[in-house]
């Protein structure tokens, strides 16, 4: 049995571990989306800054639904 630091610097490392890794899928989904319609220049600086900036935020919000997921699952055992 881990004692609260270790339990919360583990939950930290996951974590972090997860966020990075839905920020990577979200990059590689990206990547097959074309949004040269939307963009002058497909394959300047601020199109390539553009979809950094959509990978942080969709992988940001899948992350956080997946922690929030395990957190509310954990909470359920405690109903019964």
């Amino acid at each position: 049995m881990m004692d609260g630091a270790t339990s919360f610097g583990v939950t930290a490392l996951v974590n972090t571990f997860l966020s990075l890794l839905c920020i990577g899928l979200s990059w590689w989904v990206l990547m097959n989306v074309r949004l040269d319609a939307f963009l002058r220049d497909p394959d300047g600086i601020q199109a390539k800054a553009l979809y950094i900036i959509l990978s942080i935020v969709l992988g940001h919000g899948l992350a956080t639904f997946l922690i929030d997921y395990t957190g509310w699952s954990r909470m359920v055992g405690n109903l019964f």
